[in-house]
């Protein structure tokens, strides 16, 4: 799986941002509520689709394409774009901070 090709890396790429989309904008699990937060569970999704296959085994031989096992690989990304946030939002916890938007700065109040 290392030496992919570049439509193996767009498949993963495809698959990432479904679990993405689905996590981010469908069920609205989210830590960064900006688009961060989506190109991060995106980017997840895409480590974990990449990694599934290897460790989850090779399912449904039909639904293939080079070495990518698509089953495996959707649910490989679904499970990184919801670790991630789930780690970030346990960490929030763990260490007492809440999710905020940022304000900008005030220069009038600086000294």
């Amino acid at each position: 799986m290392i030496g992919m090709g570049f439509v193996e890396f767009l498949i993963l790429l495809v698959l990432g941002l479904i679990s993405a989309a689905v996590i981010h904008y469908w069920i609205g699990y989210r830590f960064l509520t900006g688009g961060d937060g989506f190109v991060c569970k995106w980017i997840a999704g895409w480590v974990g689709g990449w990694v599934a296959s290897p460790v989850l085994g090779h399912w449904f031989d039909p639904i293939m394409y080079g070495h990518v096992y698509i089953i495996p690989a959707l649910i490989g990304a679904f499970v990184g774009s919801f670790m991630l946030t789930a780690s970030w939002k346990a960490a929030a916890t763990a260490y007492g901070l809440q999710a905020t938007t940022a304000r900008p700065y005030d220069v009038s109040k600086a000294a």
